[in-house]
């Protein structure tokens, strides 16, 4: 008789290549594999669960979940998420846009998500950069209670423990850029984009060891999100990844190790499968979202090639079947996932992205329920 795994084990098993004792489930414990808005509201809803919602992130909606959601998701992971700096406020503007910390102005689209549309960098020269003003890493009030938080979840629970870093240097670096001329920078004007990435990416590790400085010991695993993929093939061919991305990325794997046991989950969304190489190269323990819809993401040749190496976190897909699907569906979506990439461990299941707003809650419930085998 199989001994049954705490969340905590069970979740340290599959990225360590061990058979766990059931895949493990993780439905928000992260800023990136959580539930959105009104999916998550209608969720509440649906199981009778009342109380005001917080959110992970506002500009993406992305749920805090009630623990009464948790335990009936049988989710084995818990958040642990940055503090917001002192001293600023999100500045809202009449119709709906905001501009954040670093100046980005974010607008939403009618009902879908906000995209950074004003970008402070965008015109910028050299000079210009040097003079822009970067918001503190080391505001305290990014890591105001953080220690006790992961303390308690670490010693109370049982639950694997997932910190949830910012965004990288690429994202950042677009954001302030916009993502047109970030792209054309990289063959127009190299040196300044270099100049760039090195100082959003100064901004990140400064951020990253002042928190794991507080928390470090606490924490299983360390998330962070930076696409460099589109839909249906990488963002840039392989020798600029290399020169461009690769040892940026390499850095902030290395800070997150240097300063912790946690193993390092890395979002990178769209048709990644000929950079995993690369991502394991550099240390990168677990790969989420394993976007399925995308070119080259065949779940099965993914085990079989990279299995060895990579934990894979995610595979559920949320273009079509989570949010179209009927709960039968679901269910033979989650166990395809399953047979491809549960086998020997290496696997934790989640949706593809965030579930988004137009998945019903049965559909949810549906793929929980599945994943854990009831």
């Amino acid at each position: 008789m199989t001994v049954p795994m705490t969340p905590r084990e069970r979740v340290l098993a599959a990225i360590e290549h061990r058979q766990p004792d059931r895949v493990p489930i993780d439905v928000g414990g992260t800023s990136f594999s959580t539930i959105i808005g009104q999916a998550y509201e209608r969720l509440k809803a649906y199981l009778g669960v009342d109380g005001e919602t917080r959110y992970m992130k506002r500009k993406s909606r992305s749920a805090i979940l009630d623990e009464r959601i948790a335990l009936r998701l049988h989710t084995d992971t818990r958040p642990l998420l940055v503090g917001s700096p002192d001293g600023w406020q999100d500045v809202y503007y009449g119709d709906g846009s905001f501009r954040d910390e670093f100046g980005v102005i974010w607008r939403r689209a009618g009902d879908g998500h906000y995209a950074p549309t004003g970008n402070p960098l965008r015109e910028a020269t050299l000079g210009d950069l040097d003079a822009y003003r970067w918001p503190d890493p080391l505001n305290p009030g990014r890591t105001r209670g953080l220690a006790e938080k992961a303390r308690a979840l670490h010693q109370q629970t049982d639950y694997a423990v997932i910190l949830s870093l910012p965004v990288g240097f690429v994202h950042l670096s677009q954001y302030l850029r916009g993502y047109e001329q970030w792209l054309m920078d990289i063959v127009l004007n190299p040196r300044f984009l270099d100049a760039l990435m090195d100082r959003a990416l100064d901004w990140w590790l400064a951020l990253a060891g002042a928190v794991l400085a507080e928390v470090g010991p606490y924490v299983d695993v360390v998330a962070f999100g930076d696409d460099v993929a589109f839909h249906d093939r990488p963002m840039l061919d392989a020798e600029r990844y290399r020169r461009l991305l690769k040892p940026r990325h390499r850095e902030m794997v290395d800070c997150i190790k240097a300063r912790s046991q946690a193993k390092v989950l890395y979002h990178c969304c769209g048709a990644v499968k000929s950079l995993v190489p690369e991502f394991v190269d550099i240390g990168v323990d677990a790969l989420n979202p394993v976007q399925v819809s995308s070119a080259d993401m065949d779940t099965s040749a993914l085990k079989a090639e990279f299995g060895e190496y990579i934990c894979f976190w995610g595979g559920v897909d949320t273009q079509r079947v989570l949010p179209s699907g009927t709960p039968q569906q679901v269910r033979a979506e989650v166990q395809r996932r399953i047979v491809d990439l549960a086998v020997g461990g290496g696997y934790v299941l989640a949706a593809v992205h965030n579930i988004q707003e137009d998945v019903p809650p049965e559909n949810i419930l549906a793929m929980a329920d599945a994943a854990a085998g009831l």
